[in-house]
């Protein structure tokens, strides 16, 4: 079990899964620089998390910007959206009638991925709930923004397998305080963080020794 204060973000697991650099720079060198994509992800996420927000349609109930934790896995964060489905096969819950199953759904911008990143993500959002909550959630959803179709996602034990493993390296490096070494791929042409990270100048370096280098070079 892990203390709050060594809870790591549960939105750093989709970093992480792209880029253990990506993840080390932002998450332990506290560094990030926006680009169109990172702008139209937030703005997309801003709009479903209206914190507080509960609306009940039908047997459905749906809750946005939902606060999550594990201290088995030492993360904490937010939900986009749990619903609620009524079910005789659900748990009971604090202030509702009946028993419901739990799904929780996660905004993406852009459409599907190739890697699993967003699956990961979506993965350790249930694993807490399931912890939190006392249920079994075989499937959830990611929503995507480009393509406004939601896709099924299984929650198997090989997917879970990956996203508990993950974050047990992301926990050693994080108490190492360590940043990964480049691996150069075809996807850092996309990153918000190329420029800082500087994946063709940089192999050997962390960020924060080439930047402490230049600045003694020009002092």
């Amino acid at each position: 079990m892990y203390n709050e204060e060594n809870y790591l973000q549960l939105s750093g697991i989709q970093h992480f899964a792209f880029c253990r650099r990506q993840w080390a720079l932002i998450h332990i060198e506290q560094q990030w620089e926006e680009n169109f994509r990172t702008a139209d992800g937030r703005i997309m996420h801003e709009k479903a998390h209206d914190s507080g927000f509960h609306e009940k349609r039908g047997d459905v109930v749906i809750s946005r910007a939902m606060q999550i934790s594990s201290a088995e896995l030492g993360v904490s964060g937010e939900c986009d959206v749990v619903e609620f489905h009524r079910s005789k096969d659900g748990v009971s819950l604090f202030g509702l009638e009946g028993t419901y199953n739990v799904v929780p759904v996660e905004y993406k911008r852009g459409q599907p991925k190739v890697d699993d990143c967003d699956r990961l993500q979506l993965c350790v959002q249930a694993l807490c709930l399931e912890e939190m909550l006392c249920c079994d959630i075989p499937q959830a959803f990611l929503y995507y923004g480009e393509t406004h179709r939601r896709i099924a996602v299984e929650l198997d034990a090989e997917l879970r397998t990956r996203a508990v493993e993950m974050l047990k390296e992301m926990h050693k490096l994080y108490e190492r305080q360590h940043t990964p070494k480049v691996k150069r791929t075809k996807s850092c042409n996309a990153c918000s963080l190329k420029d800082i990270c500087l994946p063709v100048l940089n192999k050997e370096r962390s960020a924060a020794a080439y930047i402490s280098e230049t600045l003694n070079e020009d002092s």
